[in-house]
């Protein structure tokens, strides 16, 4: 049988971090599931709750190296077929697991996205953080433009791949960047992206979002960056 391993990079979510395992071990799912929490120095309280968890893998940053990282220590231990990414701070849905997995199992796509300006999801976007969703549409466009491929979505959290995927890429960022570098590198490299729509419940600034303008300038810079080079 098939395996997904589950990526979830973890920083300072102590408020979240239960619900989203039990969301994550509560997915239904056609294949095995293996879960990896790759916790980089967090100082809230997060490190306690992990310490008591059983039937996941789990992985501790010495100092805070940024969610990149935290995700290339988790893709370094992923023993599954399939690969995906969860973020521990319950804007994706497990239960979406299931829809993206099937055009992987089907031999139909290696790579699928989930995409929040899809279908219904594009209204919970559009309407939490306006300037949010219009950065994201932005850097969007220019993926598409660089790499003449169309997403719509280069900043989802849910990317899956095979894993003979995610082994040609070389991936080298340690924090936000490591967003476009995922994109530019799969289709640097001829993979075509699937893109299905999910459901997106987006949290505001005042509830401990993470990513700002600043990152949005430097996924710009990543995304022309991988474009040239690796």
């Amino acid at each position: 049988m098939k395996k997904l391993s589950i990526i979830i990079p973890v920083f300072n979510e102590v408020k979240t971090v239960r619900t989203i395992l039990k969301r994550v071990q509560n997915a239904r799912l056609p294949v095995k599931k293996e879960i990896i929490i790759v916790d980089d120095f967090s100082t809230d309280g997060t490190r306690d709750i992990l310490k008591k968890l059983k039937g996941v893998k789990i992985f501790y940053h010495p100092k805070n190296r940024g969610k990149g990282a935290a995700l290339r220590t988790g893709f370094e231990h992923a023993t599954g077929d399939i690969i995906t990414i969860q973020d521990a701070d319950l804007e994706y849905n497990p239960q979406e697991y299931a829809k993206l997995l099937k055009p992987i199992l089907e031999g139909k796509a290696e790579v699928v996205y989930g995409s929040r300006f899809k279908g219904r999801a594009f209204s919970y976007q559009a309407l939490a953080i306006p300037t949010h969703y219009i950065g994201n549409r932005f850097l969007s466009l220019v993926t598409t433009l660089l790499y003449g491929q169309w997403v719509s979505d280069m900043e989802t959290c849910y990317k899956m791949f095979t894993k003979e995927v995610l082994q040609t890429l070389n991936l080298k960022g340690n924090r936000f960047e490591i967003e476009p570098e995922i994109t530019g590198k799969i289709m640097k490299k001829g993979f075509k992206i699937l893109e299905l729509p999910i459901i997106y419940h987006p949290r505001k600034w005042n509830e401990g979002k993470k990513i700002n303008w600043r990152d949005g300038v430097k996924a710009l810079y990543y995304l022309m960056k991988y474009r040239i080079r690796d």
